[in-house]
Order: C-alpha cells, then sequence, then structure tokens
C-alpha cells in the first residue's frame, strides 16, 4: 500500500509539472507571443547549456550554502529562545515583545543595516538569511511548547518525572513536529530573502545570476534561475514534510 501511495504522489508531481510546462508553453505561444516570455522549450536548452558549463551547479551551489549557513544559524538561535519563551511566563513577558516587533520588519528592509554592519561580504547575506528565520522558528517552538497536553504533563508526574525530566523526555519530543513546521515556513522565506540579499554586491549565486540576467536581457537565463529556484525550493519543502509527518506520528499524532 505505501509503494503504490508513494507511486500516485509521484505520478501526481510529475502530471502537475507537466501541465504547468503546457500552460506555460500554450500562453507564450498563443497569448503572449513575445521575446520577453520564451516557451518552455529555448529555456530548457539554455539551461542544459549552463549546466554543461558548470554555470548553473556553481550558482545553485553558491545559494543553497548561504540559505543553510544563515538558516542553520537563525533556527540554533531560535529554537531555544522559542522554549523559553513557551516554557517560564517571566521570559515569555520579557521577550514576546521583542520577537513582535523585530518579526514584522522584513529581512529586505534590513538589507542597509546588513551592509553597514557586516559590509558586503557572506556574512551580510547570512546575516540576512538568520534573521528571516528565526523569528519565525521562536514562534512556532513557543506554540508547539504551549500546545502539549497537559494529561501527558499529569501522567509523568504520576510517574515521578521530575521537572527536567517531563521537559526532556515529554514537553520537547512532543513540540519537535511544531518545531519543523517553523523551519519548514522559515526555508521558504529563507529562499525569498536569498534573492534579495544575493542583489548587492555578490559575485555568484541565484539571485546574482538573475541580475546579471536583467541588465544583459537575457531572457532565458532568467528563467533558469527561476526555475532553479523552484525546484530546490520544492524538494526542500518535500523533506519538511516527509519530517513533519514522520515526528508528528511518533510523538504528537493530533498534528
Amino acid at each position: 500500500m505505501r509503494a503504490t501511495s508513494r507511486a500516485v504522489t509521484v505520478a501526481g508531481y510529475v502530471g502537475g509539472f507537466a501541465l504547468l510546462f503546457l500552460v506555460w508553453h500554450l500562453c507564450s505561444v498563443y497569448l503572449v507571443r513575445s521575446v520577453l516570455f520564451p516557451s518552455p522549450f529555448p529555456v530548457f536548452v539554455r539551461g542544459w547549456a549552463l549546466i554543461e558549463d558548470s554555470i548553473l551547479q556553481e550558482q545553485i551551489v553558491a545559494s543553497m550554502r548561504r540559505i543553510l549557513q544563515g538558516f542553520l544559524l537563525g533556527s540554533a538561535i531560535g529554537i531555544p529562545i522559542g522554549l523559553a519563551i513557551g516554557s517560564f511566563r517571566p521570559v515569555r513577558l520579557l521577550l514576546e515583545p521583542w520577537t513582535e516587533f523585530f518579526r514584522f520588519i522584513p529581512a529586505v528592509a534590513m538589507i542597509t543595516v546588513a551592509v553597514i554592519w557586516f559590509g558586503i561580504g557572506e556574512e551580510s547575506k547570512i546575516f540576512l538569511i538568520a534573521y528571516t528565520t528565526v523569528f519565525v522558528v521562536v514562534i512556532s517552538t513557543a506554540a508547539g511548547v504551549g500546545a502539549v497536553g497537559r494529561d501527558k504533563i499529569r501522567a509523568a508526574q504520576c510517574l515521578g518525572a521530575n521537572k527536567l525530566q517531563i521537559f526532556a523526555l515529554v514537553a520537547l519530543p512532543a513540540t519537535v513536529p511544531y518545531i519543523l513546521t517553523g523551519m519548514r515556513v522559515a526555508m521558504a522565506n529563507a529562499f525569498v530573502t536569498i534573492v534579495a540579499a544575493e542583489l548587492v554586491a555578490s559575485n555568484d549565486g541565484l539571485g546574482k545570476m538573475l541580475w546579471d540576467a536583467r541588465l544583459f536581457m537575457q531572457i532565458e537565463d532568467i528563467f533558469v534561475a527561476l526555475i532553479s529556484l523552484g525546484l530546490l525550493g520544492f524538494l526542500t519543502d518535500r523533506v519538511f514534510r516527509l519530517l513533519i509527518r514522520a515526528f508528528a506520528g511518533r510523538f504528537n499524532p493530533t498534528m
């Protein structure tokens, strides 16, 4: 049954992408009819040429390296803060206003600050990714701690568990699906932010590729970069969905 379900899922994904590219082709040929909106075929040809020259792989690696570094840094900061906010009322009263204040300032608006603080090197880009990650992870982690069932905590207390054991063996495992959900949303934000971050004095990356393609009106390169971002994001999101499903089924069946 699992193999059949997996095959159906894969077939659905393939069919969905095929339909997307078919609609794209029909629109480019029959509706728009402009060199500014090419059909999929010349875009795929250009993408294959970039792959053969190892150019596309280099841009993808550069962007993904920055995304992962900033994302992991932001998650490493956000998870402990979220656990503390969800577990201790004084910490929540102290830090929740900070979280609510900064999360409404978009990472794009922080580009100037990042350049002033860290220059135009890798540090500013990693800072922006970490910034866009941390507050989403904090909120989801804190919500996960607050959603732990009181019956589970009382059952652990009846079995003689102390506060540390309740946190480590009951609250934390039940919070993992919420943490992963927050990280999934934060990863999507990271993909949005990396494009803007790489537009600022970057030597490589998909954002830089988009910028150069715009300057020289290389329309196919623009679409290659956009498709690459979409596919990378799609694959990353599938990984998070699998992790969330696995941990939710083990620790939090209600999700």
